[in-house]
């Protein structure tokens, strides 16, 4: 008689096992694409970089758990596996969510025109200050970044506004929205005493938080607005000088959203339509999926827009 030759059963691992592992993937590489490919994230506001670094140990330590436990073999309840699955549909989400932040970086262009490029510029945490040379200024600009964009692409289209002697603060907004923080231009007009005449501007979304921002500060003497309006009626708010600077073909702040916004706006409000000009074109971080077809080059539109910002800011004069 021939004895049988057993073989071992294979040790299958459970699909819990190989989610886990799609997680700690996620949690390790995901963030890692961001920091090593992508240099906004390190250049803005630290709170992102502080995440990713977070979600890379997350990961690395529960690659770590599993490795420990790779050959241990435990019963659960069918409502902790529901719950272990919720966790890392969870994670999933949460990585996919921190990708979807991964910001628009600066783009190298040309500087607007009339503009120098060797206008003073000081990298802060949480902003980018632009002061002009020679005498002291007293009018100050603080704008807000539109959403997922790095501050430093608008220091282009802005230097010709500190050129001509105004103090320009780009704002580097939490997770470069700037809604989680709408009441951050308070922090860099209190850093600037000596400015006397504040006016806070924004791109898109960040016109949004200039606009509540304007709404709720008196001392504040202008708005800026670039391919934005406000959510809510502005009409009542008092010596408060407006100019809203919107592009034809912008498939975001559409012509029609903009007009309808001279609702919101007081009646003496400013409108400029650069023709031609996309929602790209307010600052130098390339195309942007969704925008509208531009009919007229980068160059000649943001002339226009730097051209329009700064006789705006020279006729805001401090209440």
């Amino acid at each position: 008689m021939t004895p049988s030759l057993e073989v071992p059963p294979v040790t299958r691992r459970p699909v819990l096992f190989w989610a886990s592992v799609v997680c700690v993937a996620a949690l390790v590489l995901a963030p890692l694409w961001m920091l090593l490919g992508n240099p906004a994230v390190l250049r803005g506001h630290p709170l992102l970089p502080a995440l990713l670094v977070t979600a890379v140990v997350v990961g690395l330590l529960w690659a770590v758990l599993l490795w420990r436990r790779r050959r241990a073999s435990r019963k659960r309840s069918a409502l902790r596996v529901a719950g272990a699955w919720a966790g890392r549909v969870a994670v999933l989400a949460l990585v996919g969510m921190l990708a979807w932040l991964n910001p628009f970086a600066y783009q190298e262009g040309a500087v607007a025109a009339g503009s120098s490029p060797k206008a003073p510029v000081v990298e802060e945490p949480t902003a980018i200050v632009m002061r002009p040379e020679g005498a002291p200024p007293s009018k100050g600009l603080v704008f807000y970044p539109g959403a997922r964009v790095e501050a430093r692409a608008y220091a282009d289209i802005l230097r010709p506004a500190v050129d001509a002697g105004v103090l320009v603060v780009i704002l580097k907004t939490p997770l470069n929205l700037s809604l989680l923080d709408g009441n951050q231009a308070r922090g860099a007009m209190e850093a600037h005493p000596e400015i006397s005449t504040w006016t806070v501007g924004g791109h898109s979304l960040g016109g949004v938080s200039a606009s509540s921002f304007a709404l709720s500060n008196q001392d504040v003497d202008g708005l800026l607005l670039y391919a934005s309006y406000p959510l809510d009626s502005m009409r009542d708010r008092t010596g408060l000088k407006i100019l809203s600077i919107s592009g034809s073909e912008d498939g975001f702040s559409t012509p029609g959203k903009i007009n309808a916004s001279r609702e919101l706006l007081p009646r003496d409000a400013a409108f400029v339509e650069v023709r031609g000009g996309n929602h790209a074109f307010f600052g130098d971080y390339g195309p942007q999926p969704g925008d509208g077809e531009p009919t007229v080059g980068r160059d000649v539109a943001q002339e226009r827009i730097a051209a329009a910002t700064t006789a705006f800011l020279a006729g805001i004069d401090g209440g």
